[in-house]
């Protein structure tokens, strides 16, 4: 075989491992990577504090040793290259009014709006894929983000991951519930509030339908 058609073999082989049987591309290997990311916070030791912090802006960060479950996220985010610090703010800009007015605000904050479950679970509404939240562990991929509300009353948050709880039955979740970002069996232990999937690629996000494996 010669180079010319060795290379149109490759690229053949490439396509098809690319492309799904409908003609439409998978899904980039978004998911997966902040999956991948959300795994590695589990190595950071992480002091759970929510103190309000000045942070620089864009790209700013609380001290690395502290954090709650958004910082989980925020993290996880930026790691894979998505600074939702600045997506957020950007968003509470121009929509300020449609964003939850518990704190007594009359304008964005960027040292902690993004910290807080409430603001993220509207930023995922509006800019990500509102998932329907389900019994069924199938319905949720890595990469996806999960919202609950603890004692009745506390939002948290938390990304899914491709790893598995024994036997399989669910995936597990990377959050930070007080002792630091664990991998941990949790997806149904609590009232699910929200299900959602972010794929930030210029507004060019794709339907549930067209995810492809994500897992």
């Amino acid at each position: 075989m010669g180079s010319i058609q060795l290379l149109a073999v490759l690229v053949s082989a490439l396509v098809s491992l690319t492309s799904r049987a409908d003609g439409l591309p998978y899904a980039p290997s978004f998911p997966l990577r902040l999956a991948e990311a959300a795994l590695a916070r589990t190595q950071q030791a992480v002091t759970y504090d929510g103190r309000y912090v000045r942070i620089t802006y864009p790209g700013g960060d609380v001290p690395s040793h502290i954090g709650v479950c958004t910082d989980v996220v925020i993290r996880a985010y930026r790691q894979v290259g998505v600074d939702l610090q600045r997506e957020v703010h950007e968003e509470m800009r121009v929509a300020f009014d449609a964003f939850p007015q518990l704190w007594g605000l009359s304008r964005p904050d960027p040292n902690i709006d993004h910290r807080r479950v409430p603001n993220l679970r509207r930023f995922l509404e509006r800019r990500g894929i509102d998932l329907p939240v389900t019994g069924d562990p199938a319905d949720y991929r890595a990469g996806d983000l999960v919202t609950w509300l603890l004692a009745g009353r506390l939002p948290h948050i938390g990304i899914v991951v491709a790893e598995q709880s024994p036997g399989g039955q669910r995936p597990l979740i990377v959050h930070n519930i007080g002792e630091g970002p664990e991998l941990a069996d949790v997806l149904f232990s609590y009232p699910i509030t929200g299900h959602y999937r972010y794929l930030p690629d210029t507004g060019k996000r794709l339907a549930p339908d067209q995810l492809g494996a994500t897992k």
